[in-house]
């Protein structure tokens, strides 16, 4: 029995999705440098951002080979993105980085883990 995702493919689009975004936190672009502001999130510890959604992709696309990491990854994931929206929640910020950025990529990453783990 193989414990690797079926399917494969939203597993290798949450991974575009998040090596996408640790592209974008290299070098913050400003909606991103805002979201990160909004809530709050000490600058030093921004650096940590990238290596985070890097560590991410590399987890979903390992994942495919690699039993049950895609799975873990994609758990953490919706974990990550369940902290994000009480932060934003936390520093009352309700505008589009909750409701589409945060609230979205956890959709996602759970419909993500539903349909390629669960199904």
């Amino acid at each position: 029995m193989f414990a690797g995702p079926d399917p494969i493919w939203p597993v290798v689009v949450l991974a575009v999705i998040q090596a996408a975004d640790g592209a974008m936190c290299v070098k913050p672009l400003p909606f991103i440098a805002e979201c990160f502001e909004n809530v709050n999130w000490p600058r030093r510890l921004w650096w940590l951002m990238p290596v985070i959604k890097f560590a991410a992709a590399a987890g979903l696309v390992l994942g495919i080979w690699v039993p049950y990491l895609a799975a873990v990854t994609c758990a953490a994931l919706v974990l990550y993105f369940v902290v994000a929206i009480g932060m934003h929640i936390a520093a009352r910020d309700f505008g589009r980085n909750l409701f589409l950025n945060a609230t979205g990529m956890l959709l996602i990453c759970a419909a993500t883990g539903v349909y390629s783990f669960l199904a």
